[in-house]
């Protein structure tokens, strides 16, 4: 687990410069260091730059950059390859130095080329030199686990796990991509591939970048909606079958999960994700693992005591901790610093606070993220059911299962239409649009925005003609052409997997967890189990109503059902009371409108005017009567981030 950057360009980037490049990102990676730069063709020089966080083969053979025994490849890595014992055995014609992973990528590559992304499973993002090719290849996991950006500039590429090391590159010049902030401002996280800066982009999950001679070719190796489609042809006849076979898939993903030469733990919510994972992981063990869990003084939202007796049962070593309101209110300061660009999900709070009280045992936590997804957990998920036993068409379900904004190649042609008039809001209309879960008041915000400039109500909206070819007015999400499936839910749930889940939950809790050394890891995302999955009928993850069925009943294998089965709380940070009380002076000084024109981001008179109301009202207008703290915790969080990294 670690952080890296670098180049491959004609300006002359010092090694010095690297290295500074390479150091921002020091609580990614606080064990080693390496900063390498090569003389490439057609005058290119490659700089490669990694931060280490020692987990596999903690001697100095695990450094990086790693070479080749011939000299031919060098290879920057963040992550960690669950079969690489496995393919060690697979590659024995090669020479292997050390008993860490990158050593086996190297192997792998020498062996299969660039096809070597289909043996090896894990998490990583990984940069690696060709001299013989004289190719530069970017790659990320297929689910995104691992992030990695990269600024194309000109005939030049430079590339990071975040945005600090490119944000610190000479000449870079950062500028806001306002198209995204709309969208931001909604679904409180940006999608890839776009970034908040212009040209600057996510390497989407599953994809691999080449770069050669000045030229960049882009390709997903691994796609949800090709594998669903091919997996899902091969459907397991069985409900015993298929519970039986996740249940070794878990197994094993675990097992491979829980190989490292430091510390390892689990997070244990008290939930059905995190305790069947424990569950398996202390199966696995010989002696009590480690488990964390943060509790609340707030007997509706605390789930902490649950946890416990979970841990009981299952005899792991236990540390729980309460949090206090102000713990969480203090962490708000350092959300821009570790998150790097705009992040407004609040669970990243007590995400950050467990990850934080895990690392004072443990170095690796492994956590039950992907349940929700694969295993269709969500409550949204009910919705759209709903709306399927209504008849409902295919785009009307954007409406009424509030499909989040994703994709930046769709969003684009967003259908929602908002009146500006005097730094005002057509209230009427924006009520009609909300009242049919079509839009947020997110879309005023942003100035120059001429397509959000026509009312249109929900009726209207709805009245259109879709099948009509010269009809402008597109669907924000036709979801029905992406997945051609015709259950609603299984569309959702792809959708989710393509964008909620790597854009938001695993950014959240790679940045929660590396801003304190953690490395944090998913059995739940092993390829062979995501895989294993799509094969898995429907109606034995959605059952008569009951969501996650089948991971559920794996769960009753090893702890009793009155110790799982309770309603899902999940701790609400109080936004509302801390943007209207404690930040609230910060806040309106974020909405001054002269502060907002001199910023020239956003409508200034109207956002000036909406805050200022929030903060008195509690919502955006008389017309509503909704609280709109989501929102305004949205634009706060953009503008803490503004202000830490392009001040005016």
């Amino acid at each position: 687990m670690c952080g890296i950057c670098g180049y491959v360009s004609k300006k002359r980037i010092t090694e010095d410069e690297l290295r500074t490049m390479n150091d921002t990102m020091i609580h990614r990676g606080p064990n080693d260091s390496g900063v390498e730069l090569y003389d490439g063709t057609d005058d290119y020089v490659i700089g490669f730059a990694q931060r280490r966080l020692s987990i596999q083969d903690l001697s100095p053979l695990g450094h990086q950059p790693m070479h080749s025994e011939n000299g031919r490849v060098s290879i920057v890595f963040n992550g960690e390859i669950y079969n690489f014992l496995e393919l060690k055995k697979e590659l024995s014609d090669y020479t292997f130095k050390s008993n860490c992973d990158t050593e086996v990528i190297i192997a792998s590559y020498l062996k299969w080329g660039i096809n070597m992304v289909d043996h090896i499973h894990g998490m990583f993002a990984i940069a690696l030199y060709d001299r013989e090719t004289d190719e530069i290849f970017l790659i990320r996991d297929r689910i995104g686990k691992k992030p990695l950006f990269y600024w194309v500039d000109g005939e030049n590429i430079v590339f990071g796990s975040e945005l600090k090391p490119i944000m610190q590159c000479p000449g870079f010049k950062p500028e806001v991509r306002k198209q995204v902030i709309s969208r931001y401002l909604y679904q409180q996280y940006i999608a890839a591939p776009e970034s908040i800066f212009t040209d600057v982009y996510k390497l989407e999950a599953g994809g691999i970048l080449r770069f050669h001679h000045g030229e960049i070719t882009k390709w997903k190796y691994w796609d949800v909606k090709k594998v669903y489609a091919e997996k899902s042809k091969d459907q397991i006849g069985s409900y015993e079958e298929a519970k039986a076979g996740l249940k070794e898939r878990l197994k094993k993903s675990v097992a491979s999960r829980m190989i490292a030469d430091v510390p390892l733990g689990t997070f244990l919510s008290g939930g059905y994700d995190s305790s069947l994972i424990t569950a398996i992981a202390q199966e696995h063990s010989d002696r009590p693992v480690k488990t964390f869990c943060i509790g609340f003084d707030v007997p509706s939202y605390n789930e902490a005591e649950y946890a416990k007796e979970i841990a009981k049962h299952l005899g792991t070593d236990h540390t729980e901790l309460y949090i206090t309101e102000k713990e969480m209110f203090d962490q708000v300061s350092s959300i821009a610093q570790y998150y790097d660009e705009p992040f407004a999900d609040n669970s990243e709070i007590p995400s950050m606070l467990v990850s934080k009280l895990a690392r004072k045992d443990v170095t690796v936590a492994l956590s039950g993220d992907g349940g929700d997804e694969f295993f269709c957990g969500y409550n949204i998920y009910d919705n759209v059911r709903t709306a399927q036993l209504l008849n409902a068409p295919g785009h009307v379900v954007n409406a009424i299962g509030k499909l989040p904004l994703g994709n930046g190649k769709l969003i684009d042609k967003m259908p929602f239409r908002v009146k500006v008039v005097a730094g005002n809001r057509d209230h009427e209309t924006k009520t009609q649009l909300v009242s049919s879960g079509y839009i947020t008041s997110a879309h005023a915000f942003v100035s120059g925005m001429p397509e959000f400039d026509t009312p249109m109500t929900a009726m209207e909206y709805l009245k259109t003609d879709y099948n009509d070819p010269a009809n402008k007015q597109p669907v924000l999400y036709p979801i029905e052409s992406l997945y051609n499936v015709k259950d609603y839910q299984i569309r959702r749930m792809l959708l989710d997997m393509d964008t909620y889940l790597p854009d938001d939950i695993l950014v959240k809790m790679d940045r929660a967890s590396m801003k304190y050394s953690l490395e944090n890891r998913c059995p739940i995302m092993d390829t062979e189990v995501m895989e294993y999955s799509f094969r898995i009928p429907h109606s034995f993850k959605y059952h008569k109503g009951d969501k996650k069925h089948i991971l559920k009943d794996l769960a009753y294998d090893y702890i009793p059902r009155e110790l799982l089965e309770r309603p899902k709380t999940g701790f609400g940070v109080p936004m509302d009371k801390w943007l209207r009380g404690p930040l609230k002076d910060q806040l309106l000084d974020y909405s001054n409108a002269d502060y907002l024109k001199k910023q020239g981001i956003f409508d200034a008179d109207f956002v000036s005017k909406y805050i200022d109301n929030y903060i008195v009202n509690g919502d955006a207008g008389p017309a509503t009567g909704a609280n709109y703290s989501k929102i305004a915790w949205s634009f706060y969080i953009f503008q803490q981030w503004y202000e830490r990294y392009l001040c005016i």
